[in-house]
């Protein structure tokens, strides 16, 4: 059985692998002082679990989660009885977006299962906002072909090591870009 098409087994095994690093993404979100009124996008959102953290956390904000699966989709709305957050259906190299839509795109755990991250990156630039930010959070490794695709896209990029354990090395990487 494979965990990516049932949503409650991944979310209990992503829960209990993932929790340190959803928390430190919420914290790093929120720590970016973001206006009231700003609108956030998790891509790759899984069972949705950073943006039901996010509206609880900052309840001015516009959240919406995006995923590939329908089960993860379906399975989010069912996690979030407030309706806070826009759950869509949706590939991230082909987003159901206008352009300029979002002040902050976040990802974690997701970009490592693109298959075009070229066409993820480019879809993820055209619905940021002048001046928005994407912060995207993997395996370190895995955010190489992440980071090539962004430096064609923004003309700021960085990629740094998060450290959230007490592993000698770090695991996870943040790659941040900014739209101009």
């Amino acid at each position: 059985m494979h965990t990516f098409t049932h949503a409650e087994q991944y979310d209990r095994h992503a829960l209990r692998l993932g929790r340190r690093l959803y928390d430190h993404v919420v914290a790093d979100t929120r720590a970016l002082g973001l206006p009231a009124g700003a609108r956030v996008l998790d891509a790759g959102t899984g069972p949705g679990r950073i943006p039901r953290a996010l509206a609880e956390a900052e309840p001015s904000w516009t959240l919406d989660g995006v995923d590939l699966s329908p089960q993860m989709i379906e399975y989010a709305r069912g996690r979030d009885p407030s309706g806070r957050v826009t759950y869509t259906v949706g590939d991230v190299a082909a987003l159901p977006y206008p352009d300029a839509t979002f002040d902050l795109i976040v990802s974690s755990l997701s970009q490592h299962h693109w298959s075009r991250v070229d066409a993820g990156i480019r879809d993820l630039r055209r619905v940021l906002r002048p001046g928005g930010l994407l912060r995207i959070y993997d395996v370190r490794w895995s955010l190489r072909r992440a980071e090539r695709a962004a430096e064609t896209q923004f003309a700021q990029v960085r990629r740094e090591a998060v450290r959230f354990t007490r592993w000698p090395f770090p695991v996870i990487a943040r790659l941040t870009a900014q739209a101009q």
